[in-house]
């Protein structure tokens, strides 16, 4: 593929749709509330991997919050639930923190596929030493449903809001592992020692508690390029980004690596001085790693591939998970009655 067929495939993929999505429910809220988005203010702005809320003594807690995919559920509950609790532990050393306990809520009709989601979540509470610590549960419902909830503590924040004009934008990723067939999924968990998962983790907290890095994001649904234009949207840039160095499994399309969710992959925006010793540190730990693009001040993300170059996003004119500019049409109404408050509260 030409950068710009690269370019149209990916904004028309499901992992794009679905964190397209967040841009509305953002929007929706703002006009919600009494303040508008300026309510939704935190120590950092919705948009990240977590909620960091100060902890009164220099910290944070860490707050976040994932949800399953029913398709996901329904053809691979154990897996499913085993990823439930290890998308949430991510986010919170993305944020450069560490996670203290997680909370579920599941939907089933019966203890199936209840059981197998339940053992998936214990198996990796156990691998990444995050305990289960209480919940909601319902084994009546016509569908299954799974969401986790997560809280951890960081004493130096990474966030997607703070990536500058002039830095290395770095992704490294754990290649060691293989497809859970058909999904996206990039699995190089299940099978590995606890022990280095951890490590290889604890990696994002030390980067930002020694002040290497302060702006990260961990790969999700949005696959490694969507992910970057979550962080660079956010921080109020761009880049220009060579798709020919990303970091990928040998024998794995590129077009497929740009729509695949690794179990371990973060975006990192690094000072220059600083680039060498951060990839040094994913490199001691065998963990591919390798500068990407740069930051650039016009908020455009360019894709560069083999001597081509095309324009896949442009923040100026469309927002990708950040606020509309312009107020959203409110779906699902039928009837302008359908969108007012209700006339009294009990």
């Amino acid at each position: 593929m030409s950068a710009q067929q690269l370019c149209e495939t990916l904004r028309a993929s499901r992992g794009f749709a679905h964190k397209r999505d967040i841009s509305d429910i953002i929007t929706a809220l703002g006009q919600a509330l009494p303040g508008g988005s300026a309510a939704l203010a935190q120590a950092v702005p919705v948009g990240d991997d977590c909620a960091a809320i100060p902890d009164g003594q220099g910290g944070y807690l860490l707050f976040a919050i994932e949800g399953l995919v029913e398709d996901f559920i329904l053809r691979m509950p154990w897996f499913a639930g085993y990823c439930s609790v290890m998308v949430n532990v991510s986010d919170i050393y993305a944020m450069g923190g560490r996670p203290t306990a997680v909370v579920n809520a599941m939907w089933s009709q019966g203890m199936e596929p209840a059981a197998q989601m339940l053992k998936g979540m214990a198996r990796a509470s156990e691998v990444y030493g995050v305990p289960i610590v209480g919940g909601h549960s319902n084994n009546r419902s016509e569908r299954p449903q799974l969401a986790v909830s997560i809280l951890g503590r960081a004493s130096k924040l990474l966030t997607s809001f703070d990536a500058r004009p002039g830095d290395s934008l770095i992704m490294a990723v754990d290649v060691r592992g293989a497809y859970e067939e058909p999904f996206p999924y990039w699995n190089a968990s299940t099978c590995a020692e606890a022990e280095r998962l951890r490590g290889d983790l604890e990696l994002l907290p030390q980067l930002a508690e020694a002040g290497l890095c302060d702006a990260a994001k961990d790969i999700s649904m949005a696959g490694p390029v969507g992910t970057a234009m979550m962080l660079l949207e956010c921080s109020g840039v761009g880049a220009v980004i060579d798709v020919d160095v990303l970091p990928r499994p040998p024998g794995v399309a590129l077009e497929r690596w740009l729509a695949t969710f690794p179990s371990y992959g973060f975006v990192l925006s690094v000072r220059p001085p600083h680039v060498a010793e951060v990839m040094m540190r994913f490199a001691s730990r065998d963990l591919t790693c390798a500068v990407v693009g740069e930051v650039t001040a016009q908020r455009q993300v360019h894709l560069r591939q083999v001597g081509s170059e095309a324009l896949l996003w442009d923040f100026e004119r469309d927002a990708f998970i950040c606020e509309a500019r312009a107020p959203i049409a409110m779906s699902g109404a039928t009837t302008p009655q359908a969108q007012q408050e209700p006339a009294s509260c009990p």
